[in-house]
């Protein structure tokens, strides 16, 4: 029988050299990313703001492949 968990995005144990970051993320954030571990969405913390990192990054990849010009500011760009 197969569990109807979400699928976990990679973890990076092992051959990937990692830098430890420091940051200050407000309380309610970092909540809801607890929360996000706590439903099994992500395996810890790390991974879940690395996912978003990646998102971000992936994001300003795309737009500037297509060329576009952000004139306006990103919504993630918030607090």
């Amino acid at each position: 029988m197969t569990s109807a968990r979400a699928a976990r995005p990679p973890s990076y144990r092992g051959n990937i050299s990692m830098e430890r970051v420091t940051l200050r993320i407000p309380k309610q954030q970092i909540e809801e990313v607890e929360q996000m571990v706590e439903t099994g969405q992500f395996p810890n913390r790390s991974e879940a703001i690395r996912s978003a990192v990646r998102e971000m990054l992936n994001e300003q990849g795309e737009s500037r492949d297509s060329g576009k010009k952000e004139t306006t500011k990103r919504s993630w760009a918030r607090v």
